[in-house]
């Protein structure tokens, strides 16, 4: 017997569409709560991802932090030392270092021109001749090379048998006086007894046969 027996024709058609309306709200209700359960699913992971540091963090984000870390700690590990900026390089010798005591050509040391340095000696002229003005135009030949000169007068507390450049042994004047004769093609000897308390300098007495421009080699 049918559901719908004993009623009008406007009823089982009214009782029809319920049934329908009624059918279809059950099949939408089943997909809403198969697609709810899918979106909490995917909406999970997304909003835990959002608050780093919380004890929920799920195990996709720290599966990926652990991955990232072996390469850093990789890379720091092989990368190479490098060597000590205190190291020389290899192969140079030390002793090619600027600055190091006793290395040539360093300021305040002997160099090359050891004659020029020479010429810082003071040189006092004497004239022991009878020729007026000799030992100043020594002085002026001796200036003219570059010689120290500061004092010019007259020696005559004897007679010097040729003209020459006198000298205190194992000073700076020994070498200034042999390198002035070499220059001037005149003596150098030590000092003698007449001049021994003289004041320190190279003494050069001049005598009558001093050339001046004819320099000795």
């Amino acid at each position: 017997m049918s559901v719908f027996s004993g009623m009008s024709r406007p009823m089982k058609a009214a009782g029809v569409a319920l049934i329908g309306v009624a059918i279809i709200a059950a099949v939408i209700g089943g997909i809403t709560a198969l697609g709810g359960g899918n979106g909490s699913n995917e909406a999970g992971p997304s909003g835990t991802s959002t608050q780093p540091g919380t004890s929920g963090s799920t195990p996709p984000s720290t599966s990926s932090s652990s991955s990232a870390t072996p390469p850093s700690t990789s890379s720091s590990a092989s990368s190479p030392v490098p060597p000590s900026p205190s190291s020389p390089p290899a192969g140079q010798p030390t002793s090619a270092v600027p600055g190091q005591p006793g290395q040539p050509g360093q300021p305040g040391q002997p160099g090359g021109d050891q004659q020029a340095s020479n010429k810082w000696v003071t040189v006092r002229v004497f004239n022991n001749s009878t020729i007026k003005g000799l030992a100043d135009r020594a002085a002026e030949d001796f200036r003219g090379s570059g010689w120290n000169v500061n004092e010019v007068g007259n020696y005559s507390q004897g007679v010097i048998p040729t003209t020459t450049a006198f000298y205190r042994p194992g000073t700076d004047e020994e070498a200034a006086a042999k390198q002035l004769a070499q220059e001037f093609g005149i003596k150098a000897e030590p000092r003698f007894e007449g001049i021994q308390s003289a004041s320190p300098g190279v003494i050069v007495i001049v005598t009558k046969e001093y050339q001046g421009a004819h320099k000795g080699s």
